[in-house]
């Protein structure tokens, strides 16, 4: 393959990368069980801190997630991808949202941190083989906005505009059965 050819290749590369790890983070958000199983091979391994285990572990404690955590919101930044072939390495910046019902209140906290990734190509397709969660940052902000007050004192006019992890609207947008 000439150089051109290469350079092409590792941008196609790249992408389907990204691509996997946003899927990823949209499933969780939206507790969506294919995005989620559709980015790590079934051999995978997962170290949170909080959590280690194997890819089925892992999707049995994400997924349907806890009652308690009722919203979350992956933002994932850049990404540093190392490729080597049918592996790559891959460190993605991560902040996450969430909410978290403490039963007479719910709370918002936020976190950032960072994503270590081992990537393996398999069949032409790049999903995680190993993810490693790193903490940079955690912030308890205190007692969640209450929706039914809308945002900045103006009503909202419907419902589907405050986000939510089952039930989102956004499911509708984009013509999923999960609504």
């Amino acid at each position: 393959m000439d150089s051109t050819m290469e350079e092409l290749q590792a941008m196609l590369d790249r992408d389907k990368i990204r691509d996997c790890i946003v899927r990823i983070a949209r499933g969780e958000d939206r507790r969506n069980p294919d995005l989620i199983k559709s980015g790590y091979w079934p051999d995978a391994e997962t170290d949170f801190g909080m959590f280690k285990g194997d890819f089925e572990a892992y999707f049995n404690w994400v997924y349907p997630g806890a009652d308690v955590i009722t919203n979350t919101q992956h933002v994932l930044a850049q990404s540093l991808i190392v490729l080597d072939g049918d592996t790559a390495r891959v460190e993605t910046h991560v902040m996450s949202y969430h909410r978290v019902d403490y039963g007479e209140s719910e709370h918002d906290a936020v976190m950032g941190g960072r994503y270590l990734d081992v990537m393996a190509r398999r069949g032409g397709e790049w999903r995680i083989a190993s993810r490693t969660m790193l903490y940079d940052w955690c912030q308890d902000w205190g007692t969640s906005a209450d929706w039914s007050q809308g945002v900045m004192g103006v009503p909202l006019s419907a419902e589907h505009f405050t986000g939510r992890a089952k039930g989102d609207y956004s499911a509708v947008f984009f013509g999923e059965a999960r609504a």
